[in-house]
């Protein structure tokens, strides 16, 4: 099967800090992301996951963690930098839903910061997420309801 063949969600380039844990035993790596879909998120890794293991994942926004835990689908090392892109998929559809609010939240943050360029002084995120809710909540509902 090919790489296309097997998305089945359209995946959003987003980048965001992220934190994973293969066992408990051992710490977490530090790291971000490069894409996610509402099934599932691949990020950057120093080592070689195998495909199968359940990774935990902690995710910051603010001061709140959010903890999810997801099954590695693959892991494909970039010969340039050497770094591993691991794509997992969520277990549950709850943890999904998490992500894809943290995903709504960072993308709110993106739209303040250009939508203070536009108007030329400083909009708060309130009213950043008033204006992006206007525009864009049926489209979040349509994607999960």
């Amino acid at each position: 099967m090919t790489e296309k063949e097997r998305r089945h969600f359209l995946r959003h380039l987003l980048v965001y800090p992220l934190e994973f844990q293969v066992s408990e035993d051992e710490a977490f790596e530090r790291t971000e992301t490069i894409n996610v879909s509402e099934g599932g998120l691949m990020f950057l890794s120093k080592r070689d996951v195998a495909a199968g293991t359940v990774i935990k994942l902690n995710i910051p926004l603010y001061e709140k963690v959010f903890n999810i835990k997801g099954k590695v689908v693959h892991t494909i090392q970039d010969a340039a930098s050497g770094l591993y892109n691991v794509g997992i998929s969520f277990i549950n559809y709850a943890d999904a839903f998490k992500v894809k609010l943290i995903e709504q939240i960072y993308l709110i943050e993106e739209y303040r910061t250009l939508r203070s360029l536009q108007i030329g002084k400083e909009m708060s995120l309130s009213e950043a997420s008033r204006e992006w809710i206007k525009r864009y909540s049926e489209r979040f509902e349509k994607l999960y309801w």
